[in-house]
């Protein structure tokens, strides 16, 4: 059996993670961590601490209307992406332990476009070798 990284749980929420193939389970945010267990697998679950998450990204739609997922971006670990029924009362728990500034909105459909297009693929680098 898996042990909880958490004291003290704030929020359990179900939700979805989707790293790799989808899997279907529950959040929890408590006092340590972030922490994500798979409802039909016990061996498959995410144990994030606070002290490891860099960013909260949260990819926003109509104008805040709507969330339809969150990354957290750790320091060493890469970027983990999550889904939940009610994604403003997790990003709510979650921003009682992460500072407001490190959560931040995803760019938009548009924005990435636009950057690949400012981008001049046959730009040459200048050496500077003397």
């Amino acid at each position: 059996m898996v042990e909880s990284i958490n004291t003290k749980a704030d929020l359990v929420e179900k939700a979805t993670s989707h790293l790799g193939m989808t899997d279907y389970g529950k959040i929890m945010i408590g006092d340590k961590g972030f922490e994500f267990y798979d409802d039909r697998d016990v061996n498959n679950y995410i144990q994030i601490p606070w002290s490891e998450v860099d960013l909260v990204i949260a990819s926003i739609m109509f104008g805040g209307k709507w969330i339809p997922r969150f990354a957290l971006q750790t320091k060493k670990n890469g970027t983990f992406s999550f889904s939940s029924r009610d994604p403003k009362k997790v990003l709510r728990a979650i921003r009682v332990y992460i500072e407001p500034d490190r959560i931040v909105r995803s760019l938009s459909f548009f924005q990435v476009v636009a950057r690949a297009f400012k981008r001049n693929p046959n730009k040459k680098k200048k050496n500077k070798k003397k």
